[in-house]
């Protein structure tokens, strides 16, 4: 693992993708944080650039701040409130797309591992049988030379539960500098993560909206 040096990108400062009187949407770069670390210098997060424009902003969920991908905050206490309770009861649907080192041999599985964190070391977590219940389907989308293009929709939404459950099978995410390997860490200038669509109940009228970003990884 290497050492958490934060320097979050600029441009663009900030992309917001959909925006109303209850939430607002954006398409939250590799590199920054979701909101401020302990220390001075990640106060620069998602949550202070929105908060610079919408002084009312309320984070009601995170990506890691090496994933890329949509990101939904709220804009007043209500939809804060409902929108948190969608994810604690699972109501909201995820898709990701990873990178992983190697070929996939199954074209689709899910993988029902328990997480909990690693004392010794956090913030990483591991894989334990007295951890919480996790789990995630994946399917294959491409065989690459070396590396594997898949798509990932996780059922729990533990902390860096995709890292820990493709690192299981064997197939470790591109760039991941927290659980792979010199190679895999060499793969890549970022880790191969990327939250492409989110789907919930608009806080006020119940539509499901479904928000997409598409992957970088071509």
């Amino acid at each position: 693992m290497q050492i958490f040096t934060y320097t979050p990108p600029s441009i663009p400062w900030l992309d917001i993708r959909y925006q109303d009187r209850d939430i607002i949407v954006i398409n939250k770069p590799s590199g920054l944080l979701s909101n401020p670390g302990r220390a001075d210098n990640t106060f620069d997060c998602a949550l202070t650039r929105l908060l610079q424009r919408y002084p009312e902003a309320i984070l009601v969920h995170r990506l890691d701040c090496a994933t890329s991908g949509i990101m939904v905050f709220a804009l007043n206490k209500k939809a804060e409130s409902n929108i948190k309770t969608q994810f604690q009861n699972r109501l909201s649907k995820k898709t990701y797309i990873a990178e992983v080192s190697g070929h996939v041999e199954k074209t689709h599985d899910v993988i029902e591992l328990a997480i909990k964190p690693n004392h010794q070391s956090p913030p990483l977590q591991q894989i334990a049988d007295d951890g919480k219940p996790s789990k995630t389907y994946y399917n294959v989308i491409e065989q690459r030379k070396s590396s594997t293009l898949v798509e990932l929709k996780p059922v729990t939404g533990r902390t860096h539960q995709l890292r820990l459950h493709m690192l299981a099978i064997g197939h470790p995410i591109l760039g991941d500098d927290f659980y792979g390997d010199n190679a895999v860490i060499a793969a890549s200038n970022r880790l191969c993560l990327h939250a492409m669509t989110l789907s919930i109940a608009h806080p006020y009228s119940q539509k499901e909206l479904t928000f997409t970003s598409s992957h970088p990884f071509k």
